[in-house]
């Protein structure tokens, strides 16, 4: 009877000792995994980088506006986007137009004035504009002894019917003529376009590395400690700085 009784109270302290080992073992895996879960609401100050003056550059000659969009700063340079596509659509337009009025001059000169178009510069097609036929050409040519730029009568040979039928003639050529001129103005505007919103893209970017530098950083954290003679409680850190 006596060593049942031991038997049975052996048995009792073992179950027990083991309950409570089981018990913390629950509660330090508990504590872990909510040691884990809380600190997944931890937000550290985001890695501050600053923005590059050269990118900006960049940006803004490919296309101007991207180097203020790059900066953070679209609001202005949304205008040099804006204005790039204006430009580019005045540029295809007077091109267009100007290589239509160069048919134009250039089918006239064959049907009234017996031009042969082949291997015929600039110049030439200026020179009958203003020439009634290449006699006259020639003669003053050969007056003021500029014998280098007669021309051959064979191959470049013209003449007007009437002073009207060149001064016709002449209208065609000068339309052209200040089309491509006004092209070179275009192409001066896309330039001077890209050249600017580089200048405001670099100012911008000054402007944002000095505005991120200056904003507050802050860090919170959360824990859960559950330390010896002292119930569990939650911990929660907050920094902040410049």
């Amino acid at each position: 009877m006596k060593k049942l009784i031991v038997i049975l109270s052996i048995s009792i302290f073992t179950i027990t000792v083991n309950a409570q080992n089981l018990k913390q073992i629950s509660e330090l895996k508990t504590d872990v995994k909510l040691s884990e879960s809380l600190n997944l609401l931890n937000k550290g100050p985001v890695p501050f980088e600053k923005k590059s003056p050269g990118l900006a550059i960049i940006y803004s000659i490919l296309l101007p506006g991207m180097g203020e969009l790059y900066a953070d700063n679209f609001s202005t340079g949304q205008y040099f986007t804006i204005a790039d596509g204006v430009i580019w659509g005045v540029f295809a337009g007077i091109t267009i137009y100007g290589n239509n009025k160069e048919d134009d001059y250039r089918a006239f000169a064959k049907s009234y004035g017996n031009v042969n178009l082949e291997g015929k510069d600039d110049e030439y097609f200026a020179n009958i504009g203003t020439y009634q036929n290449i006699d006259r050409y020639n003669t003053e040519m050969e007056l003021n002894r500029n014998f280098n730029e007669v021309y051959e009568e064979s191959t470049h040979f013209w003449s007007w019917e009437s002073n009207n039928q060149r001064k016709d003639y002449r209208t065609l050529w000068s339309s052209s003529e200040n089309a491509k001129n006004n092209v070179r103005f275009a192409v001066g505007a896309l330039i001077l376009n890209r050249i600017v919103s580089a200048i405001f893209a670099v100012r911008a970017v000054s402007a944002y590395n000095k505005r991120e530098n200056s904003e507050l950083s802050w860090n919170m954290n959360f824990g859960y400690k559950n330390e010896l003679n002292l119930p569990p409680r939650l911990v929660m850190n907050f920094n902040f700085g410049l």
